[in-house]
């Protein structure tokens, strides 16, 4: 793999979720990650039973090793590894590497340098430290998933990308980059704590602080960006199909009244919340006169601020996706390229998703295990 992040090694102890998108973008910027599996046990992101396949997008561009940590020798060989890594991510509940004998109390010593990235929901201390739980119990505990939805039914999951992936994986992901620059700096590492209830509460910011200086109500769809304004949400076509406008400055929101053929003198308090029920009932019916693409024609690539509302096969076949090539197609299956995007060390096409201990006995050569040590391991069957 080329990348920013070339030459960067990472052990990537297999969990499901947040981990293995985060390994995933350490991977798709260049960083030598290996998966350490469990043999013979479903491996990969655990997801949908599809470890091993090409369908386990979250596992692509990286090399599995599948190794029973209960056989004899098989932690040291672990240990081994992350002896000669810059980085080292888990996803296990608090305690789990402690108890396989490869916490960071046992791995910090022997490697002063290692990045030590822990991914939890909860985090590692707290009163709910060891609880099970969730992307939605997750960011429920944040503010953020009451201010989702219709005010007039319960608050609906946002899929898993709130605290799973943004509040998660993203940030452990920007957290082990910022203890390797360091430790590239000073020579030590340290842990990275990611908890997702911490990252899906700085994901909302912006609203706390909207909150507190009076510009925020606690009841969803009142507000500016959670429907409750006309100019600002989705909208039922003549065709069933759907679009999305974000008219919010004065400039686009003239031009989208515009477009819809709208000269009406209750329209032109565009800030007034009173009135915003009224006004979103009269654009719905206006966005229902004319079928979605007949409104793409009217407004895509205007300053409307206007979108198709587009599903899973519809996105990457759009003309702006498209000239991107913000999906790219890898063994058969069509998945969201690498990002962000750099000019100097562009990444290459990740390799498809590993079958769980495909690479075990390279791994274990190229990165300096001992072939005597590799031969027991085999005569043991922990790999």
């Amino acid at each position: 793999m080329a990348g920013p992040l070339e030459g960067l090694k990472v052990v990537e102890m297999v969990g499901i979720g947040p981990a293995p998108f985060c390994a995933m973008m350490l991977a798709d910027m260049g960083a030598e990650v290996i998966r350490i599996d469990r043999p013979k046990v479903a491996g990969g992101s655990g997801e949908a039973g599809l470890p091993g396949t090409p369908f386990d997008v979250t596992a692509r561009g990286r090399r599995s090793l599948a190794i029973n940590l209960k056989k004899p020798g098989a932690a040291d060989a672990i240990l081994q590894l992350i002896d000669k890594a810059d980085v080292l991510i888990e996803g296990f509940r608090p305690g789990v590497m402690e108890r396989l004998g490869l916490g960071p109390d046992t791995c910090l010593p022997r490697n002063a340098k290692l990045v030590y990235g822990r991914m939890t929901g909860w985090g590692q201390t707290g009163p709910l430290a060891l609880a099970a739980g969730h992307d939605i119990n997750y960011i429920a505990l944040t503010g953020v998933l009451n201010a989702v939805g219709l005010p007039s039914e319960p608050p609906p999951p946002p899929l898993n990308l709130v605290g799973d992936y943004g509040g998660g994986a993203m940030m452990l992901a920007f957290g082990v980059v910022c203890a390797a620059l360091n430790a590239r700096n000073t020579g030590r590492g340290q842990v990275v704590d990611a908890a997702m209830t911490d990252g899906a509460s700085l994901l909302a910011a912006m609203f706390y602080g909207l909150r507190a200086g009076g510009a925020w109500r606690n009841q969803r769809g009142e507000n500016l960006l959670d429907g409750g304004a006309h100019f600002y949400g989705s909208y039922l076509c003549a065709d069933g199909k759907y679009v999305a406008i974000g008219s919010i400055e004065p400039q686009f929101y003239a031009l989208l009244l515009t477009q819809l053929g709208i000269d009406d003198p209750a329209f032109k308090d565009q800030m007034n919340s009173q009135a915003w029920p009224l006004l979103k009932q009269r654009l719905a019916d206006a966005f229902k006169t004319k079928t979605r693409a007949q409104w793409c024609e009217l407004m895509e690539g205007t300053d409307v601020c206007f979108a198709p509302v587009l599903d899973w096969d519809e996105a990457p076949q759009h003309a702006h996706n498209q000239a991107r090539e913000t999906f790219i197609n890898i063994a058969g299956v069509t998945q969201p390229a690498p990002a962000p995007r750099f000019s100097g060390t562009p990444s290459a096409m990740p390799a498809a998703p590993a079958v769980p201990g495909a690479h075990s006995e390279s791994i274990l050569r190229d990165w300096g295990i001992a072939p005597a040590v590799i031969s027991r391991l085999k005569e043991d069957q922990a790999i």
